[in-house]
């Protein structure tokens, strides 16, 4: 008996201490699947079928080397982007991507909460707004007011409201051999709505806001943990690290494009099989569910929508407040007590208030959503170039410069999401 008592301890040690390793990328990727992401998924999927489900084959690897390459900027440096920004590049440059990315993910909390909101309403019935404004003042109680290393336990557990999405195809007939061969060998085209929807998800996926939290993350992560120091003070402690942050950020992404996937498949299967594409909110994709897939499908739908919202109100706000404290050289952490970093978490406060507020405007949240994501490709192109360059300069890096083939991969990346940028201007 003590002997099986010591394995079951030693087991539950390995897999706490395996878990353990993801944070930062693994709250990166799911929060990536937010409720405006899923609106995007889901008009893919209805519209176009399984002809769009190529784009996570080819968004898993560019995504997981933008994001490594953030991480490690946050983990080597001991900075943020913003702070780095700052520290290496013209005023100008540093506040006007600052400002851009302000704008985006103020609009992109107001689409989130009003998706939520409805999400509540399609489950329970009741009141949109009252349910809007109550998500929006429960994510800001826990950004503030539940200390940092209890708060990331809390949006680790949130990751698996993305399984909802998972769940939903053993509740629909999938017909598997097609789904490959339409995966590998798509039946795409030249027309305005395809290049559309392929730009919307790379915009979708590939974001400026995840770039700024997963550096900050990383950084928080430095401070949390006793005898930690930036790289460039310690490069004992680089090996270790940095195949944490690989193994955190490759799991992360996977799971983020994982569930992207599913999403476009179980609309595919449903929607657009019975001829239903125009989708413009996951909260619709959700109800036109229910009467093609049943209420098992539909209340997975909805709930991730609730889930998934609550992930990423924090990163939305978080990451602009980040953004903003390493501009103007303000304290900030999560793991600060919020009086002792009132401006960090003012901006988190702000962002949030101001999208609701857009909520109770005549702004069409669905037009506003669609700026976001045009304000977030056209700055995801220039930060993602101003990272390469920081991953490479021995300055900001010192002897942990990115390796070649990341270097390659991350300059892939950013090369496809400016093509991405020019074919939105172009076709739509």
């Amino acid at each position: 008996m003590a002997s099986s008592t010591k394995v079951d301890i030693e087991v539950d040690s390995q897999a706490d201490s395996w878990f353990a390793k993801l944070g930062p990328g693994l709250i990166t990727g799911a929060a990536d699947d937010d409720p405006s992401g899923i609106a995007t998924y889901s008009q893919a999927g209805a519209q176009f079928g399984f002809n769009m489900l190529w784009t996570v084959l080819l968004t898993y690897p560019l995504m997981v080397a933008i994001q490594v390459v953030s991480a490690r900027i946050g983990r080597v440096s001991g900075h943020g982007l913003a702070t780095n920004l700052r520290r290496h590049y013209p005023r100008w440059l540093l506040y006007g991507t600052v400002v851009l990315l302000l704008v985006a993910n103020t609009i992109n909390i107001a689409a989130d909460l009003t998706a939520m909101g409805a999400a509540v309403n399609l489950l329970i019935g009741g009141p949109t707004r009252a349910y809007t404004v109550g998500l929006g003042v429960l994510s800001l109680a826990l950004q503030v007011f539940v200390p940092y290393r209890g708060y990331v336990r809390v949006l680790k557990w949130l990751t698996l409201a993305l399984f909802a999405y998972v769940g939903v195809i053993f509740a629909v007939q999938i017909p598997w051999t097609t789904v490959a061969l339409r995966t590998v060998l798509p039946h795409g085209s030249w027309s305005a709505g395809y290049i559309t929807t392929v730009v919307a998800v790379f915009g979708t996926t590939i974001s400026p806001y995840l770039f700024f939290w997963q550096a900050s993350q990383e950084v928080e992560e430095l401070h949390a943990k006793k005898g930690q120091q930036a790289l460039t003070k310690m490069p004992s402690q680089g090996p270790a690290n940095l195949s944490r942050i690989r193994l955190d950020t490759s799991i992360g992404m996977a799971f983020s494009n994982l569930v992207a996937f599913f999403i476009m498949l179980t609309t595919a299967v449903t929607l657009h099989a019975h001829h239903i594409t125009d989708i413009q909110t996951s909260a619709q994709a959700a109800s036109a569910l229910k009467p093609i897939a049943g209420q098992f499908a539909f209340l997975l739908f909805s709930l991730g929508i609730i889930g998934t919202g609550l992930l990423a109100l924090p990163v939305l706000a978080g990451s602009a407040a980040y953004a903003m404290a390493g501009t103007f050289r303000w304290k900030n952490s999560l793991a600060l007590e919020p009086q002792l970093a009132k401006r960090f978490y003012g901006i988190i406060v702000l962002a949030t208030i101001v999208g609701l507020a857009l909520d109770f405007t005549s702004i069409d949240p669905i037009r506003a959503l669609f700026w976001s994501a045009v304000i977030n490709g056209v700055t995801a192109v220039p930060i993602m170039v101003l990272m390469m360059l920081m991953a490479s300069n021995p300055k900001v890096m010192g002897t942990f410069v990115t390796p070649m083939p990341l270097r390659m991969l991350g300059w892939l990346s950013t090369g496809v999401m400016a093509a991405a940028v020019i074919a939105m201007f172009v076709f739509i």
